[in-house]
């Protein structure tokens, strides 16, 4: 071949080369900020409901879990406990849960729950924000003997009953909160989407 002819193959090969490097180089540097734009699995985790095994809670036993960063109970309640609470409600701030508020208008009842075995709350005292402690047992000495199980905030001495209804005359101002939720099968909760939304 003489020097002024062009091997127009090569020419092709070697453009064809530097195009595709050009190209993988593009994207090589893109990649980070096309990631950055996409929520970390913090933040996803942060928002994303959750799904609770309810399978091996037994009555009388509460689980916590975590929702949005706060704690979340699920406290199966018995027999003896759904039995109690209407005999409470001359004690409570306020019983018919009227506060629209402190729970999904699916749980504003006698129960404040979907189902009355299970109880779903988020267990942070609504007047500074500490966890209160569960306390089944019924008039403990510590408690007095009016008391039918509950959960009681060390902090300030609040007292709820086992629906998170707050007594009367505590320094918590209303009922424990309840998330949104509802049951994907009878042994599956998911704590974070309302039943109306699926």
């Amino acid at each position: 071949m003489s020097t002024g002819e062009i091997d127009h193959g090569r020419r092709r090969m070697l453009l064809a080369a530097t195009a595709t490097m050009g190209g993988v180089g593009a994207i090589y540097v893109a990649t980070p900020f096309v990631l950055s734009m996409d929520p970390s699995e913090k933040a996803k985790a942060a928002g994303a409901p959750i799904d609770v095994d309810i399978s091996k809670l037994e009555p009388g036993q509460m689980m916590t879990v975590e929702w949005r960063g706060k704690p979340v109970w699920v406290l199966r309640r018995n027999e003896q406990m759904l039995k109690i609470l209407p005999e409470l409600d001359k004690f409570l701030r306020d019983p018919n849960s009227d506060e629209l508020s402190q729970q999904p208008d699916y749980t504003r009842n006698s129960y404040r729950s979907i189902n009355p075995e299970y109880m779903v709350m988020i267990g942070i005292c609504t007047h500074l924000g500490c966890s209160p402690t569960y306390r089944p047992e019924f008039a403990p000495p510590d408690l007095g003997p009016e008391w039918k199980g509950g959960f009681f905030c060390p902090c300030h001495g609040s007292t709820y009953d086992l629906a998170g209804r707050v007594y009367s005359g505590m320094p918590a101002p209303s009922n424990l909160v309840i998330p949104p939720h509802h049951y994907a099968s009878v042994t599956r909760l998911l704590v974070g989407v309302d039943p109306e939304a699926i």
